[in-house]
C-alpha cells in the first residue's frame, strides 16, 4: 500500500512539473531576423509608426507579441500590452522602430474538460485535465523592427 501513495506523489509532482513547463514555455512575444542586429535600445525609445517612415533605415526582424497571459481586462488594454512587448521584443534587437502591421481579436474563448477513469481488480485511478486555452481572449500584433537613421536636421 505505501508503494501506491508513493507512486501516486510521484504522479502528481510529474503531472505539477509538466505543467510548469509549459507554462515557462509560453511565449509573449517573438522575431525572425531579416538584418543585423545592433546593440539593446530601451523600449522607451522604441517609436510605433502606422505609416512608412520617410528617413533612411534598416529592416532588422519581423516581431510578433499577444496580451496572453497578461491581467487586463479591455481591449484597449490588450492592445497596450501588445504594444509594449513589441516595443522589447525590438529593443532587445536594437531597433528604435517598429512599422506596426497589425493588431488583431485572437480566437474566440474556449475551455475543455475531460476524466479518463482506469479501473483494475485491484487498482483504481482517474485521470483529470482541464484546458482554459484563449478563455479571456488575447489580441496580437506583428510589425517590423527597423533602426531608423538620426534625422541630420535635429541639431
Amino acid at each position: 500500500m505505501a508503494d501506491d501513495i508513493g507512486f501516486a506523489d510521484k504522479s502528481w509532482r510529474a503531472v505539477a512539473l509538466c505543467g510548469a513547463s509549459v507554462l515557462v514555455a509560453c511565449t509573449t512575444s517573438s522575431h525572425v531576423l531579416l538584418g543585423a542586429t545592433r546593440p539593446e535600445e530601451s523600449p522607451r525609445d522604441v517609436i510605433v509608426y502606422l505609416e512608412p517612415v520617410r528617413r533612411p533605415y534598416a529592416t532588422i526582424a519581423r516581431v510578433a507579441a499577444s496580451s496572453s497571459h497578461a491581467w487586463v481586462w479591455t481591449a484597449e488594454g490588450k492592445a497596450d500590452v501588445v504594444i509594449a512587448r513589441l516595443k522589447a521584443e525590438a529593443a532587445k534587437l536594437g531597433a528604435n522602430g517598429i512599422l506596426l502591421e497589425e493588431i488583431t481579436d485572437g480566437p474566440d474563448a474556449a475551455a475543455g474538460a475531460g476524466m479518463a477513469p482506469d479501473i483494475t481488480r485491484d487498482h483504481a485511478s482517474v485521470g483529470v485535465g482541464f484546458d482554459a486555452t484563449g478563455l479571456f481572449g488575447a489580441r496580437h500584433g506583428r510589425g517590423v523592427a527597423i533602426y531608423v537613421a538620426p534625422d541630420d536636421n535635429s541639431h
